[in-house]
């Protein structure tokens, strides 16, 4: 018998939120690298637009805006300008964050960065700097979760200086108890796969971890690459990334080299791309591999259905998309996770019960519970957090 959800209050078990992000304060890689390596590292500089974040002396830099948006409306959205007073403390202090999520009825999260989102080639190419500013940012993010262990949850930053490198990574994340690692290049250190990365994904795979592919990563140019803000790009460029557009292509990257026949029990998680599209890549790609599969030699590399592989390998967070939940049918509802993106602009913090309220409306009820609890707790293996709400 059918037993829709309708209501907000209906919902008696904690919310786990699948992707939200810290805003990193502003001493987190100038109080931990070495010394000689200071002036490169990480440094919140003071400039007629307001404090900016610079990478190795200035090569890239970030100004303070949009990705510590919660609280604001629309018309109070500002790509730089913003400082950490202005801001809430919920970006950087745990206890915050905790209340900030008690407001928005979130009982857990499992986090991303936000100062470097699109990976450590933020950090510049140098293999020394780039590492200790990896183990700087996996550090603190420790010490920010462990205010509340049982309910924040981050991702281990992998470096882009290697293979070597990025299973050091992995291993020492898993050490300190990560539940999760977060790529943005392949473990190779490029855009491309490489048979070398297989090291990496089987450690991965062994360990029961999903690696994370956020939006924003795998620039084929490298994030340290300087990056003017144009109001004329902004708004094209956050409208397809969230559709999927950049994510689609890694996507088939991945499927068509073979890594998941190669090692069938990795957990490959897309953030913040959405859902909407995969219905409508699974269906095409499928048609062009039956097609091309011979004389590509497709067939031997890959011996099933590329829409079998993604849905045993992949899984994805989704913040608002409705036709995503129209096309619900047509995905793997056990791989499919809801987010709030706190505090980027994504996000409709503090009421996001209303944005649950009309997303899920008339979704059956227990697979709208797949995807605010049952699935982010069955990936990241948190037992611990309840089943019930406590009465």
């Amino acid at each position: 018998m059918a037993d829709p959800f309708s209501e907000v209050a209906s919902i008696d078990y904690p919310i786990i939120d699948a992707d939200a992000h810290v805003y990193e304060p502003p001493d987190v890689w100038q109080a931990r690298v070495p010394a000689a390596l200071r002036s490169r590292a990480p440094q919140l500089v003071q400039t007629e637009q307001g404090p900016r974040w610079s990478f190795n002396d200035g090569e890239r830099v970030r100004p303070i805006g949009l990705m510590a948006a919660a609280g604001a409306s629309y018309l109070g959205f500002r790509p730089s300008g913003l400082t950490y007073e202005g801001m809430r403390r919920g970006n950087w202090d745990p206890a915050a964050r905790l209340a900030d999520m008690a407001a928005d009825g979130v009982y857990a999260q499992l986090l991303y960065p936000s100062v470097c989102e699109e990976g450590a080639r933020m950090f510049g190419d140098d293999r020394t700097l780039q590492l200790a500013c990896v183990r700087a940012y996996n550090e603190w993010q420790l010490e920010f979760c462990a205010h509340a262990s049982d309910r924040l949850f981050g991702h281990a930053v992998i470096p882009a200086s290697g293979i070597d490198d990025a299973v050091a990574e992995l291993e020492w994340a898993l050490r300190q108890g990560y539940r999760g690692v977060l790529v943005s290049s392949f473990p190779n250190g490029s855009v491309e796969p490489d048979a070398e990365d297989d090291a990496f994904w089987a450690r991965a795979a062994e360990a029961g971890i999903p690696v994370a592919l956020h939006i924003g990563s795998f620039h084929a140019d490298g994030p340290v690459k300087q990056r003017r803000f144009d109001p004329a790009a902004v708004l094209p460029r956050a409208a397809t990334s969230k559709s999927g557009a950049n994510t689609v292509p890694l996507v088939a990257r991945l499927i068509f080299s073979g890594l998941l026949d190669r090692v069938p029990a990795l957990k490959v998680l897309l953030v913040e791309a959405n859902i909407g599209w995969i219905p409508a890549m699974l269906e095409q790609t499928d048609d062009m591999f039956l097609r091309y599969r011979w004389f590509t030699d497709t067939v031997a590399s890959l011996p099933t259905m590329p829409s079998r592989v993604f849905h045993r390998n992949f899984w994805a967070t989704f913040m608002i998309d409705t036709v995503g939940m129209e096309l619900r049918h047509r995905l793997n509802l056990d791989h499919v996770m809801w987010s709030t993106d706190y505090p980027h602009t994504g996000t409709d913090w503090p009421n996001s019960r209303v944005t649950i309220a009309r997303l899920f409306r008339g979704v059956e009820r227990s697979d709208v519970k797949k995807m605010l609890h049952d699935n982010c707790k069955a990936l990241y293996r948190l037992d611990h957090v309840p089943d019930r709400l406590p009465v």
